[in-house]
């Protein structure tokens, strides 16, 4: 129901005269805009300073709000659902804004990464109601993070995959993984610049795969209702000090027990990070392109 109206009330104001909505405009009948856009966006985060808006560095944020006020100076800044680091990658940030433009979801899409750089591409888009917030909308995020494990490097990962080098224990690792399956206490699993109060989250699977096509490249997947800063940086890089033994077993368990970061290993590099999957309570209407194996959005 909630999407059939929203369908309708796009079409009904795409039906509006240009004369007819400068008139309202006028009368301050539209200071609220009547919807927003939900876009998908896939970035290299190489060449990026994170996630979110900062001063005169470049952020995919940045880039985004750039290349939406060409097509609409009026629509408001980016709301994104994860703030990513510096030289994190994504295949599926979730990201919304409000507009008074009505722009179908294929013109979104095409328009946006017309305007962007090699580095950034909106995939898809949907209409949402005015004001959608993505954060508030979540229901899991999956992050995959690489590791080349290798005595040479390769340049086609270089920016993609951690290299280690000494042998790693795979069953030390993946017991220990086990330890963080769950809903516990992640105190311990944040960066020092990480301040909430609120540091309880729920982890739905911390998992080991090989790279298909691949057998030097290991990747770990950590699905989860939320996560704090550095979170999963940190848990992969305890994961990777148990398998080589730089920490004994049982790390996990003594950081969940005694909230003490002390007790875990070091914070792996960001360039192995990617946010892979997104799934939200609402996808918005008149999505395109369509996608039905749930690649984007189920």
């Amino acid at each position: 129901m909630a999407v059939s109206m929203l369908r309708c009330r796009f079409r009904l104001f795409r039906s509006t005269s240009l004369s007819e909505r400068r008139q309202l405009d006028d009368l301050g009948m539209t200071t609220a805009p009547p919807f927003s856009v939900l876009i998908w966006v896939a970035f290299d985060g190489t060449r990026f300073h994170g996630m979110a808006r900062q001063r005169e560095v470049r952020t995919v944020a940045l880039e985004l709000e750039k290349a939406i006020q060409t097509m609409d100076p009026r629509a408001s800044a980016v709301r994104c659902v994860s703030r990513t680091d510096a030289g994190v990658h994504a295949i599926q940030q979730a990201v919304a804004f409000d507009t008074f433009k009505s722009i179908q979801p294929r013109g979104w899409v095409l328009g946006l990464s017309q305007r962007l750089d090699h580095d950034v591409a909106v995939v898809a888009a949907a209409i949402v109601p005015a004001g959608f917030d993505p954060r508030r909308q979540v229901l899991s995020k999956t992050y995959t993070y690489r590791i080349l494990r290798s005595p040479v490097r390769d340049p086609f990962l270089e920016h993609r995959a951690w290299r280690v080098c000494e042998r790693l224990n795979h069953a030390a690792m993946i017991a220990e993984a086990q330890e963080l399956v769950g809903f516990h206490d992640f105190a311990a699993f944040r960066s020092v610049h990480d301040a909430r109060s609120d540091t309880q989250r729920n982890l739905f699977r911390v998992s080991i795969e090989p790279e298909p096509g691949d057998e030097r490249v290991i990747r770990w997947v950590i699905e989860g209702d939320r996560f704090m800063m550095h979170m999963v940086r940190i848990i992969v890089g305890t994961l990777v000090d148990v398998g080589r033994g730089r920490l004994a077993p049982g790390a996990c368990r003594r950081a969940l027990t005694s909230c003490d970061r002390r007790h875990l290993g070091m914070t792996a590099p960001a360039f192995g990070l990617c946010l892979s999957r997104v799934v939200l309570k609402h996808a918005g209407a008149d999505r395109w392109p369509q996608v039905d194996d749930g690649t984007l959005v189920t």
